[in-house]
């Protein structure tokens, strides 16, 4: 694999140019492109209702780019935040910029080893959305099992699961955006 990594880096598939140096319209990038969607697509079993988008930045662009394109033009928007570590901090912060955020739950005072009991997550059941982490890697916490049936109907379930992305199997009529960044 390292070979063939180390004569592609010259040279890919005959086209005289590395991967790094082609046009991200051209026909090559391209075909590259479309068939690491189709092999994520058919890894994960992610259904044809989402769309699979790779972008440079990492996940915490999308801690700006999920309030900017979810909120859209309302007046006022609300989000709901689950704060289980660093990640979600970063996360709130940006999305405050945008909205009107409700931590549902903070564990910052017990230093993320665990939740508060969802009987008394504050919830705000006219929110846009709900974003958590399922995998805090710098505090180390992690969902087992995240209780979906909290996310008020109609709601929009984000996830960030930049740390445990592949690892385990996603219900995906359970969510409305998933992110990762690797």
């Amino acid at each position: 694999m390292l070979k063939k990594a180390q004569e592609e880096l010259l040279d890919w598939n005959g086209t005289g140019v590395s991967v790094m140096e082609m046009s991200h319209r051209g026909k090559s990038f391209v075909s590259i492109a479309e068939k690491a969607k189709a092999d994520l697509r058919k890894l994960l079993d992610i259904p044809d209702n989402f769309t699979i988008f790779f972008f440079q930045g990492g996940a915490s662009l999308q801690f700006s780019a999920v309030p900017l394109n979810l909120f859209g033009n309302e007046e006022g928007p609300k989000a709901n935040y689950l704060t289980t570590g660093t990640w979600t901090q970063g996360a709130i912060a940006e999305a405050r910029k945008y909205g009107n955020i409700t931590e549902v739950a903070d564990n910052k005072a017990i230093k993320y080893t665990t939740i508060a009991d969802t009987a008394d997550w504050k919830i705000e059941k006219d929110a846009k959305y709900f974003h958590y982490c399922d995998n805090e890697t710098i505090q180390g916490f992690e969902f087992n099992e995240f209780p979906h049936e909290m996310v008020p109907e109609g709601q929009i379930l984000v996830c960030d699961m930049s740390s445990n992305f592949c690892a385990k199997k996603i219900d995906w009529s359970k969510y409305g955006v998933v992110y990762a960044g690797a």
